[in-house]
């Protein structure tokens, strides 16, 4: 698909909310594939930097945090029936953002479901509500046929990571000699995933991008948003709980509401590791940090006989950032968590790296299979202004989703699960480097207890106790 090509028309007004990394390298690619001219585009941001850019493009450019008080009175102006609100941002409730989209008629995306400020280390509340388990609660509420569409949570993960794991179960039928139509329903999906005998599924993603300008001591350095990183990962790791598994973790606890798909673990997200793999790395300890993804796919993915569970795949994140950004956890967490007074996003100081991200599929008839993009910094530049290999990955999933809402303008609130894998995938790919899948015959179990004794289910490699590093 060459990279000039329009995939859509818009003639209504746009407004980016957030203009941070994933604004500013989201921008060039909305103008790029959807006919719209800059001057239908207003930016409101919390920080002045984009304001160059955004100047000029000839683009609207507002100055002004959104708070409970006030996002009523900046946005209503902005926004009418037809319109498009893409909220990039962080700590603007993404629930008071589709309710008013809804109000006013206007199409709605964001890339993580966001709290006001506090929500996500709020001490009143129970590490139960202050899960993406809840967030995610709360959005789909707001579920309404016929409804404007809001999309939920379409970036890399979650977002590309939901469609990648559809076309790598259709990999592994194909390669595993079952014979099966392209599911065209949630229940289809679900029934092929358990006819392959799909226990886990990691989002597995390694990031080696680095810069000759090292980590300084009071600064947390990233690939992607600070701000982000930190919020989340602060919040209770979270999984999708499988059908499978025998061992509920001690710390481990089951939401007394909602679906009852998934557990959350009773530290945070960034002081919890996991054992995964990808292709170019291999094994490998990740954070386990709690992402929509890994609830929202679970879910999708669950059969039931009445209210008997019959299949479900555990799923998580299991997430090594660019080295650089371990160090920034390290001493973050030995702060108690207070975040570093210094803060510096890596774009164009990055000297070399890659961001693999995919998803591994495990428990199936050839083991494990990871299935996604490998795209390097050198790639990024050449495909798009303004992105590092990590984030180019988020914002073409930012297009695919806006130009899929454009196609599907009342399909209420949505989320990746629910999209047309094929016309998203198809849009992103240019954008991915090599998406490539490769087997393993990894197990977390390799070459464990050879040093140390542990406590493992070797009778079940795939059980959540064998992967989580104690």
């Amino acid at each position: 698909m060459p990279l000039d090509q329009k995939h859509a028309t818009f003639s209504g007004r746009m407004v980016i909310v957030g203009f941070g990394s994933i604004g500013q390298g989201a921008l060039p690619l909305l103008l790029r594939h959807i006919a719209i001219d800059p001057s239908q585009i207003t930016i409101v941001t919390a920080e002045e930097r984009g304001h160059d850019e955004a100047k000029a493009l000839g683009i609207r450019f507002i100055l002004e945090p959104l708070t409970r008080n006030n996002y009523v009175r900046v946005l209503e102006p902005l926004l009418g029936a037809g319109d498009f609100l893409v909220n990039v941002s962080v700590e603007v409730s993404s629930v008071a953002l589709v309710e008013l989209c809804r109000r006013l008629g206007a199409l709605y995306l964001d890339t993580c479901i966001e709290p006001w400020p506090g929500g996500y280390t709020d001490p009143s509340l129970s590490p139960s509500l202050r899960s993406n388990y809840a967030l995610r609660e709360s959005a789909l509420k707001l579920r309404q046929k016929g409804a404007p569409t809001a999309v939920l949570t379409h970036g890399a993960n979650p977002g590309l990571v939901s469609h990648l794991v559809k076309e790598a179960l259709l990999n592994i039928a194909a390669d595993t000699g079952v014979a099966t139509a392209t599911p065209k329903s949630r229940a289809e999906w679900a029934a092929l995933g358990a006819q392959l005998g799909v226990k886990v599924i990691h989002v597995a993603e390694r990031d080696t991008q680095i810069s000759l300008k090292p980590k300084r001591r009071g600064e947390f350095i990233n690939t992607w948003s600070i701000d982000g990183f930190v919020g989340e990962g602060q919040q209770p790791a979270e999984l999708g709980w499988g059908s499978h598994e025998r061992h509920l973790p001690a710390d481990g606890r089951r939401h007394e509401f909602g679906p009852d798909c998934a557990i959350y673990l009773l530290r945070p997200g960034a002081s919890t590791r996991v054992r995964t793999w990808t292709p170019l790395e291999g094994p490998f300890h990740g954070f386990l940090i709690t992402h929509n993804e890994a609830i929202s796919i679970a879910d999708y993915f669950t059969l039931r006989d009445g209210d008997r569970l019959r299949y479900r795949p555990t799923v998580h994140y299991a997430y090594h950032p660019c080295d650089g950004a371990v160090l920034s956890v390290h001493e973050l967490a030995g702060k108690n968590w207070h975040l570093q007074p210094h803060k510096r996003l890596m774009v164009d100081e990055i000297s070399e790296g890659i961001d693999e991200l995919g998803v591994l599929l495990m428990g199936h008839a050839k083991g494990a299979y990871w299935f996604g993009s490998r795209l390097s910094i050198d790639e990024a530049r050449k495909l798009a202004p303004y992105n590092n290999a990590t984030s180019l990955q988020v914002t073409v999933a930012v297009l695919a989703g806006v130009v899929w809402a454009l196609e599907n303008p009342r399909a209420g609130v949505v989320e990746a699960d629910e999209m047309d894998f094929g016309r998203c995938l198809a849009i992103m790919r240019p954008y991915l480097g090599s998406v490539v899948g490769a087997y393993s015959d990894w197990t977390p179990l390799q070459d464990r207890g050879q040093l140390f004794p542990e406590d493992l289910d070797e009778a079940d490699p795939w059980q959540f106790k064998n992967f989580r590093v104690v």
